[in-house]
């Protein structure tokens, strides 16, 4: 079994989106902090309504899909397909923008913690353009494992532990995304296989970690995302205290990438051709007459 290393810190950079909604970003800082087939990951989390409560009002997407994680508070996903979506603790919203989607995520709560996180995974150019699709997933279809000193939850794709498969309620996609969040106890070490060939990384959200062993060993300061070199696994140990982080993996597309803001393709001129068909309204209706 070859082990990842630690190669590459993306430190999380404050910034706000949406209406104002503070977060901070660490994949996604420019083109050199995408991390194929990962375009963006921000996380939001915060005690002060001031910095969320303005939400995310209707806007577009296209040629991607948008993954929010919420590990604290409710927003409601609504989209111009007529998808509604609660998502509360624990739960997930996983939507292809494919062609064109319009929706919003707008927070259904006046005080307390709002925090979370969402994630961006680019779309190969054979799939940009089809249909948008949502899923709403509650906590509840989401598994977890227990394992030394702590829990696993598998979002996306499926991994072995203490000597079973779990899967989670996504997986199928052609990037084959693996997403899970992780809680370990002080002094801790889970050994996670990743597919080899595929690009992963770490971000801390609680505590710190180190991953690697031994001579390889690398620390991993909280609030960052750390890039993997090549392996099959990975260890990441707790340091000091409990420590949470999220693992994310997946096939690389190695196809150019044209983005402005909400909208990633192939070429300058689809993206061109999105915002035209964002200002004519053919954005959502591609195709559908």
């Amino acid at each position: 079994m070859a082990e990842r290393t630690l190669s590459r810190v993306v430190p999380g950079v404050e910034t706000s989106d949406g209406a104002g909604v503070r977060l901070r970003r660490s994949l996604g800082t420019g083109q050199a902090g995408r991390l194929d087939p990962f375009l963006l990951l921000d996380e939001f989390g915060t005690d002060n309504p001031d910095d969320y409560i303005a939400g995310f009002p209707p806007h577009p997407h296209r040629g991607f899909e948008t993954v929010t994680y919420m590990l604290n508070g409710h927003m409601r996903h609504e989209d111009h397909m007529g998808s509604v979506g609660e998502l509360t603790e624990g739960g997930v919203q996983w939507m292809t923008a494919g062609r064109g989607v319009i929706h919003s995520e707008m927070p259904q709560q006046r005080e307390g913690r709002m925090r979370g996180f969402q994630l961006w995974i680019n779309l190969p150019a054979a799939e940009k353009m089809k249909p948008a699709a949502y899923r709403d997933l509650p906590a509840a279809q989401i598994p977890e494992a227990d394992v030394p000193g702590g829990r696993v939850k598998v979002i996306a794709g499926e991994i072995p532990l203490e000597g079973r498969r779990v899967t989670g309620p996504i997986h199928g996609l052609s990037t084959e995304p693996l997403f899970v969040d992780v809680e370990l106890g002080a002094e801790h070490l889970l050994e996670c296989p990743v597919p080899a060939g595929h690009n992963a990384f770490i971000y801390v959200y609680e505590g710190s970690v180190t991953v690697g062993r031994g001579a390889d060993s690398r620390e991993l300061p909280p609030r960052s995302a750390g890039i993997l070199g090549d392996g099959d696994a990975v260890a990441v140990e707790s340091v000091g205290d409990m420590a949470r982080f999220i693992l994310l993996a997946g096939r690389p597309i190695g196809e150019p990438v044209a983005q402005c803001g909400p909208f990633v393709m192939n070429t300058r001129e689809e993206i061109e051709q999105a915002i035209a068909d964002y200002r004519s309204g053919a954005l959502v209706d591609y195709g559908d007459s």
